[in-house]
């Protein structure tokens, strides 16, 4: 269908829309049109991705001048493809309306080893060694040797990819990885080179957050994006987690074990050269002298990881004297290791400031800031200079640098925490240092600065007035829709206790209560009694749940429960997951009916849906809050107290209530489905708890519904279940217009009855 949104004529692939989808679309338009950033919190299974998808390539058309070009950034491979899918379909429609003018080149980029085709290559088995064993094929001086002498390998898909040169273009259109892998076998070109290549000049680029969050690999990625970009950030309720994770840096006894055997290398390597050949080390002290910096002039090949600091904070200065020669850059590199290692050595847990820490190694081991600035650059120069290819064997001493330069050049918003060991088990010593950054505004500042338009939406981003505190902006739109239903086909409820009427809640001092834990059983036994199909179960952590199936196993509960249906775990092994995760799928298909136990920030409760008959009902064990103890935690708390005034029950809170909606969210995907959610602790009843949930789930919640036993909650399910098995009209002939057709939705414009509607 199309229609008009103010000067703008949206071209949107399917026959009908939401209500909430036009006025996504609506709030979103006002954001670009203000050039600002925007929060858009909308329900899960409403169509966001289409919605935002068709307004942006849409307002591009109609801006035939503009240079507007679409970032839009997902957390896996998994949503990347399917937004490439849907992206696909919009083109095609596009195209049957406007024809060649709507042309346009989208593509996936994601790491060497989901876009490589070389089959020596990807026969490695994680991400880094099949990154290290591209560069043995493809860094220049092995090219150069490989010209002289057939015998050494390279890589026959970069080779006709460099000979191809200004040739090797991809056509406009569409292109998801596997698209990529095809054209590139196709071609015999190489995917992943031609597809960071053509980046700079895609009108759409999917990619994953890292590419512009961790300056790492920004700093190779996304430098050319121009500022006339909309970047979008989709799923984005834990964009805050994401931003500090790529700050920052932990540092263990077998990290300094390795740096040492890198050192080591290093040095062979570099006495080596002194031997033979003398002047390429003697060069690069003269460049280095110079100031030259070695980033600009490197083949895209021999790029390597960028510097781990922000844009903005590097140094724009000569390298320090005393790090110049190669042999006295080891010699620093060995004394901050020997200090590290001495820092481990330690039976109290320790906090200190960067400033602090600075101030001691300068004492102790005689390195100033400066020279920690430097380190990561000087460690990729002489990597570069030595000609080393097994970058996956260097990751260690590449950490211990990563180390140094970001406590270098950050006084604030950073920590350093040492601990002799995990505090959940205390009698097995693994000492731990790490550089925690506590500030998630500093890795999407220069997003936020950057890039014209920044869209973070989700379907849980309540309280939505909490992100622009944390993110440290001021968005011009921040909505939160509702979903707009012909039947009440979601059912949350809140249980507080059990069929005897005791509480029930993983509050510590009650969570190892036989009586809750008896009570959390029978609540599971009965429903996967009167439920069909399949039931998914979220627990607080992973040993909360070993601990509950345990006891139900003891108990015999767990026996039971398996007499209604089958039951699948996962685990933190993710080819055991998976494989319990398809054959619950399996199980549900053929109608025995399954249950699935997983944990809240798990793998499953981020990206799997449990659409239809996969989840009809979903059970919220407990408040997902974090582990409060963690010294970490208390040192992000403290800084955003200090900081932004954000109190440490409101983030907890805030932070523990969209894990659970993310959860239950799992269990409704589309308008046609159905699902109940049972939020199992008497936590949920308190009103300052329950009002951080979405709107579109506390539309749904009747104070009938707050305060349940077991034997309340079964006859509410029961009801509902009998409710949903009715035939109903999908298109809402009972007055409840959820599907919108092109006629519809001009007459409402006319009317202004939308907005009605909506609000």
């Amino acid at each position: 269908m199309k229609f008009e949104i103010e000067d703008i004529t949206v071209y949107f692939p399917y026959d009908n829309i939401y209500p909430e989808q036009y006025s996504y679309m609506v709030e979103l338009k006002r954001a670009l049109d203000a050039k600002g950033h925007c929060l858009l919190e909308m329900p899960t299974g409403t169509g966001k991705t289409i919605a935002l998808l068709s307004l942006i390539t849409s307002y591009v058309l109609s801006k035939p001048h503009s240079p507007l070009k679409l970032l839009y950034c997902t957390r896996t491979v998994h949503e990347m493809e399917k937004t490439l899918a849907e992206l696909r379909l919009l083109h095609d429609y596009q195209l049957l309306h406007l024809g060649p003018a709507a042309k346009i080149l989208a593509l996936g980029l994601s790491s060497r080893k989901n876009l490589c085709v070389n089959s020596r290559v990807l026969a490695a088995e994680n991400r880094d060694s099949v990154d290290a064993g591209c560069r043995k094929l493809t860094a220049s001086w092995v090219r150069a040797l490989a010209a002289e002498n057939p015998s050494v390998p390279a890589c026959e898909f970069f080779e006709q990819y460099e000979r191809a040169g200004s040739s090797a273009v991809l056509p406009p259109g569409v292109y998801t990885l596997q698209d990529l892998r095809v054209f590139g076998k196709e071609k015999g070109w190489c995917p992943y080179y031609l597809a960071r290549h053509m980046v700079q000049f895609a009108n759409v680029v999917v990619y994953s957050y890292q590419y512009l969050l961790d300056p790492k690999v920004a700093g190779i990625i996304s430098k050319e994006m121009q500022k006339e970009s909309v970047v979008v950030f989709d799923e984005a309720h834990n964009i805050d987690n994401v931003c500090i994770e790529a700050l920052s840096v932990s540092v263990r006894r077998q990290t300094i074990e390795g740096a040492r055997r890198n050192l080591t290398r290093m040095r062979q390597e570099v006495d080596k050269f002194k031997a033979t050949d003398a002047g390429r080390l003697r060069a690069e002290y003269n460049r280095l002298v110079e100031g030259l910096a070695l980033r600009g002039d490197l083949p895209s090949t021999d790029a390597w990881l960028a510097n781990p600091a922000l844009p903005d904070d590097i140094l724009k200065e000569a390298v320090p004297g005393n790090i110049r020669r190669a042999e006295h850059f080891i010699h620093v590199l060995r004394r901050l290791v020997q200090y590290l290692e001495g820092r481990l050595e330690t039976e109290n847990v320790e906090k200190e400031s960067p400033v602090g820490f600075l101030v001691s190694i300068l004492n102790h081991a005689g390195i100033d800031q400066k020279t920690l600035k430097f380190c990561y650059d000087r460690l990729h120069s002489l990597m570069m200079t030595l000609e080393i290819t097994d970058t996956d064997e260097f990751l260690h001493i590449q950490t211990i640098c990563d180390f140094a330069t970001l406590v270098g050049t950050y006084a604030r918003g950073f920590s350093i925490i040492i601990e002799p060991f995990d505090e959940r088990m205390p009698h097995i010593p693994d000492p731990v240092l790490q550089l925690c950054c506590h500030d998630a505004s500093l890795a999407i500042k220069p997003v936020f600065e950057r890039f014209q338009s920044v869209v973070i939406t989700s379907g849980t981003l309540s309280p939505i007035d909490l992100y622009p505190r944390l993110l440290n902006f001021n968005p011009v739109v921040s909505r939160s829709f509702t979903m707009s239903l012909t039947r009440d086909c979601i059912c949350p409820m809140v249980l507080t206790r059990g069929s005897d009427q005791l509480p029930v809640s993983t509050k510590f001092d009650m969570r190892s209560d036989l009586g809750v834990v008896r009570n959390y059983g029978r609540l599971l036994l009965e429903m996967a009694s009167v439920v069909p199909d399949g039931i998914v179960c979220f627990f607080v952590s992973y040993s909360y749940m070993d601990g509950i199936v345990n006891t139900w196993n003891e108990t015999g509960i767990l026996k039971e429960i398996m007499q209604h249906k089958l039951v699948f775990i996962e685990t933190q092994d993710v080819v055991e997951t998976t494989l319990a995760l398809d054959n619950y799928r399996k199980a549900c298909d053929c109608g025995r009916g399954a249950i699935f136990f997983s944990v809240a920030r798990g793998k499953v409760a981020e990206g799997i849906d449990f659409d239809r008959h996969y989840g009809r009902l979903v059970i919220m064990f407990g408040v997902p809050f974090q582990y409060t103890l963690s010294k970490i935690l208390l040192a992000r708390l403290e800084y955003l107290r200090d900081t932004f005034q954000i109190k440490e029950g409101d983030f907890l809170t805030f932070d523990a209530l969209r894990q659970a909606a993310q959860c239950v969210g799992r269990v409704i995907r589309s308008k046609a489905d159905y699902g109940m959610m049972i939020f199992a602790d008497k936590r949920y009843s308190r009103h300052d708890k329950r009002s951080k949930l979405p709107g579109w789930i506390l539309s749904h919640l009747h104070d009938a519904h707050l305060n349940l036993s077991t034997d309340m909650a079964l006859h509410i399910a029961r009801e509902f279940l009998r409710k949903m098995a009715q035939p109903y009209d999908k298109t809402g002939g009972t007055g409840r217009k959820t599907l919108l057709s092109q006629e519809d939705l001009e007459k409402m414009v006319v009317e202004g009855g939308l907005n009605d509607m909506l609000y």
